[in-house]
C-alpha cells in the first residue's frame, strides 16, 4: 500500500518555524519511499485584528520559547509595531498556490514564507510580498497573484482547513502517517528528528504507530 506523511502546519505558527528543520531532515531521509504532503491548518486565519499590548507579550512568550527549544532564529522588532495583525489565511493560501504551480517548490517555499516572517518581520498579509518570495521559485509574480487571488486556490484552502480539523489536528506542527486507508498520528506538537526516526523507520517497513501524546 502506498504511504505518505501528511504534514498539518502554518506558515506563521511559532513552533512549526521551529521544527522546520525536522520536516527538512524527515524528507531527506524518508521523502523517496513516502512524499510529504503538506496541509495548511490556518492557526489564526481571518484575525484582522491589530495586535494589542497584550497579544505581542503572548506572542513574543512563544517565540522565546521555541528559539531557546529548538535554536531558530527570530527578529522581535515585530513587537515595535502597532500595524500588525496575525490574519494567517493569506500566508496559509500561499503555500497553497505553490502547491498548485510548482508542487515540488511547495516544502521550501514553506520554509521561506516561515523565515520571511519570524527572520525578516515580513508583512504576511501583504499579496505583493507574497508574489515576490515566490520569484525565486521561478514563478512571474503576474503567474503567483492571479493563481493566488482565484476563487479556485481560496477554496482549496478553506479545504486544507477543513481536512486538518477531519484529521482531529488540535495544534501545530502535527504529522499524520497514512498507508492505504489507515491513518496513525506521528506527533502532535513539536519533537526532535532523533525521537521520530526510529518510529519513521519502522512505519516504512510496514511497523504500526502508536499515537503520539
Amino acid at each position: 500500500m502506498s504511504q505518505e506523511i501528511i504534514y498539518v502546519g502554518d506558515p506563521m505558527c511559532s513552533w512549526c518555524w521551529g521544527f522546520s528543520p525536522v520536516l527538512k531532515a524527515i524528507h531527506d531521509r524518508f521523502g523517496e519511499h513516502a512524499p510529504i504532503r503538506i496541509v495548511v491548518g490556518g492557526l489564526r486565519a481571518g484575525d484582522t485584528q491589530l495586535m494589542n499590548a497584550e497579544m505581542k507579550a503572548y506572542v513574543r512568550h512563544h517565540w522565546e520559547r521555541v528559539h531557546e527549544i529548538t535554536g531558530q532564529p527570530f527578529c522581535f522588532d515585530l513587537f515595535d509595531r502597532d500595524d500588525v495583525a496575525m490574519n494567517t489565511e493569506p500566508a496559509c493560501r500561499a503555500a497553497v498556490t505553490m502547491r498548485g504551480l510548482r508542487p515540488a517548490a511547495t516544502l521550501p517555499f514553506f520554509e521561506r514564507l516561515h523565515r520571511a516572517y519570524y527572520v525578516e518581520n515580513l508583512d504576511m498579509t501583504s499579496a505583493d510580498n507574497l508574489s515576490r518570495l515566490a520569484a525565486p521559485f521561478g514563478i512571474a509574480a503576474d503567474d503567483f497573484s492571479a493563481a493566488f487571488e482565484s476563487a479556485e486556490v481560496r477554496e482549496q484552502t478553506r479545504s486544507d482547513f477543513q481536512l486538518s480539523q477531519r484529521l482531529g489536528v488540535r495544534g501545530f506542527p502535527t504529522i499524520v502517517l497514512r498507508d492505504g486507508d489507515e491513518l496513525s498520528m506521528l506527533t502532535a506538537g513539536y519533537r526532535p528528528f532523533e525521537a521520530l526516526r526510529p518510529i519513521l523507520d519502522q512505519w516504512v517497513r510496514g511497523a504500526p504507530v502508536s499515537t503520539s501524546p
